[in-house]
């Protein structure tokens, strides 16, 4: 590369965004020229599982669609009436790891009825549940489910373990993983989601008949990072965050939900929604 007559090393530079593919370019005075060819990558539309406002069957909503209802009612319909998905990451595989190693770890004391160590230590007077339904309800893509009469909507959610305690009452557990250096918590804004996961939860053991505790808990496990080597292992501290859930915002939310979905137009974004953000200045280099 030349700049102002001075030579600068060359470097190989690849810019993706979004369809635009960008190769190396090279610097003139002050203008930088850089060549540009447009990704032929198709973008695949759903076709299946779509809402129709003359459909009269049940309607499926999981946890996670109620969850991008919440984020952005716009992602929420370009998702369920267009079959416009946002893009998605890679699978959090390492996660799922930890999330298949502990519901091993309760079930063989959901087999034998007794409490698993981490609840001794936490002066929980519980046992993992024990249900013909239990490994339904935590299979992705079936789960717990519960019809809203009011709204036609079939609400699903798969959770990752339920404990009983000893009125009878059911605790919703839900497993997460993560890595920092400081005690894990549930103070951070984004947590807000893992709050509301809960609380779905929480709503359709009600909405089944069951009687659900307040309080639900959080096995969270943090991976160690200051071991003196990895030695193909990581070793994780475990801790149970209890969380007292408030499940009434939620009808309230179905049937905002639902007339979002009868709408013929697209509704507005949220205005905080980075997907809809990215889309906007996106469609303005046009």
């Amino acid at each position: 590369m030349r700049h102002r007559g001075r030579y600068l090393e060359s470097v190989a530079i690849q810019i993706r965004t979004g369809g635009i593919y960008c190769t190396p370019g090279f610097i003139c005075g002050s203008i930088i020229h850089i060549e540009m060819r447009i990704m032929q990558k198709e973008f695949k539309i759903k076709s299946r599982g779509l809402y129709r406002a003359d459909d009269r069957k049940p309607f499926k909503v999981s946890r996670s669609g109620i969850e991008l209802f919440v984020e952005c009612a716009c992602c929420f319909y370009l998702n369920n009436r267009l079959g416009i998905r946002r893009p998605s990451g890679p699978p959090f595989n390492i996660n799922k790891a930890v999330d298949t190693l502990l519901k091993k770890e309760f079930d063989v004391h959901r087999a034998a009825r007794t409490p698993h160590p981490y609840m001794k230590q936490y002066g929980i007077d519980a046992v993992p549940f024990q249900h013909e339904m239990m490994d339904e309800w935590r299979e992705n893509f079936k789960g717990i489910q519960y019809l809203h009469e009011p709204t036609n909507l079939t609400v699903t959610g798969a959770v990752d373990d339920i404990w009983v305690n000893k009125r009878g009452a059911l605790i919703v557990v839900d497993y997460k993983a993560t890595s920092k250096n400081s005690e894990v918590n549930l103070e951070a804004e984004w947590q807000m989601g893992y709050k509301r996961q809960m609380e779905v939860y929480q709503w359709l053991l009600r909405g089944l008949g069951f009687e659900v505790a307040l309080t639900g808990y959080f096995v969270y496990c943090n991976g160690k990072s200051d071991s003196e080597a990895f030695d193909g292992k990581i070793e994780f501290d475990v801790a149970l965050l209890p969380y007292e859930g408030n499940d009434e915002w939620i009808e309230e939310t179905l049937v905002k939900l639902k007339k979002c979905l009868d709408k013929s137009a697209i509704p507005e974004s949220s205005g905080e929604c980075e997907f809809c953000g990215y889309a906007q200045a996106r469609a303005a280099l046009k």
